[in-house]
């Protein structure tokens, strides 16, 4: 659908933008566009990694809701360290 547009028709479409909103509403304009993009693949990875990594959302819920996570005791002789 897209692989038709060439170089020609792609000057007439800015020029027309331009011609409608105004020099000063592009930038503006293509930096909300960008913004939403962004936010759409932020939101896109957060589903991917929830599918792929289940049990990790399901830690970092317990930890927000304020349940104490069950770990097992260390029973060696080294010092406890925090887990990152």
């Amino acid at each position: 659908m897209l692989g038709n547009i060439g170089p020609m028709e792609l000057f007439i479409v800015l020029v027309i933008v331009l011609v409608i909103f105004g020099a000063k509403r592009v930038p503006e304009i293509g930096a909300s566009f960008g913004k939403g993009i962004r936010e759409f693949k932020r939101s896109l990875s957060d589903v991917d990694r929830s599918i792929k990594e289940p049990e990790r959302d399901a830690r970092a819920e317990q930890l927000n809701a304020g349940d104490p996570v069950k770990r097992e005791e260390d029973k060696t002789s080294e010092p406890r360290r925090l887990i990152t």
